[in-house]
């Protein structure tokens, strides 16, 4: 029994590692879905077809329209990684005009596990919403992978992140579901 993850991911540098990241996961027997914000598309627009192959789902990025068919396997878990301060707080205020945001959100309705791992820098959690909606995403039943074991903020203005917990997350994802039985 293959377990279907729902990656999504927005627009801050650790999405560069996207494609290692999927292959991470898919060697744990996860089948993904990569979903990506719009900004992150457009950062990664040049590999979008690449990467549909390598998970073997479209890429996607906007909601679909009225009688498109969804052409994704139902997840057994979601993980937002990266998840910038906009998105993070986006998805605690339930503002869903990003097709990422509001697949999300309803994942916490219909009780699919799911993980968050944000990427932000020093001076937006001094932001007070930030730490709300670490809270409200937590109390929602959302692994918040914040701080120590997760991600540890950066100074602002830094296109590298070093050391971005891919692991930390995969390892969250793992444990959202049951394992695969043989």
């Amino acid at each position: 029994m293959t377990r279907t993850l729902y990656l999504f991911g927005s627009a801050a540098p650790p999405l560069f590692d996207v494609a290692w990241v999927v292959e991470e996961a898919q060697a744990r027997g996860w089948d993904v879905c990569l979903g990506l914000t719009p900004t992150a598309a457009e950062w990664v627009a040049e590999g979008i077809e690449g990467l549909a192959a390598l998970t073997g789902h479209p890429v996607r990025s906007r909601y679909r329209r009225p009688g498109e068919p969804d052409l994704w396997p139902a997840p057994d878990a979601l993980l937002f990684a990266p998840a910038t301060f906009n998105t993070v707080n986006a998805w605690a205020l339930g503002i869903t005009d990003r097709w990422t945001v509001g697949v999300a959100a309803e994942a916490i309705g219909k009780g699919i596990p799911a993980a968050v791992l944000p990427c932000v820098n020093t001076a937006q959690v001094r932001h007070p919403q930030f730490d709300q909606s670490l809270a409200t995403l937590h109390n929602a039943g959302v692994r918040v992978l914040y701080g120590e074991g997760g991600f540890v903020p950066v100074a602002p203005g830094q296109d590298h992140v070093p050391d971005y917990p891919w692991g930390a997350a995969l390892d969250a994802a793992d444990t959202l579901v049951s394992p695969l039985t043989s």
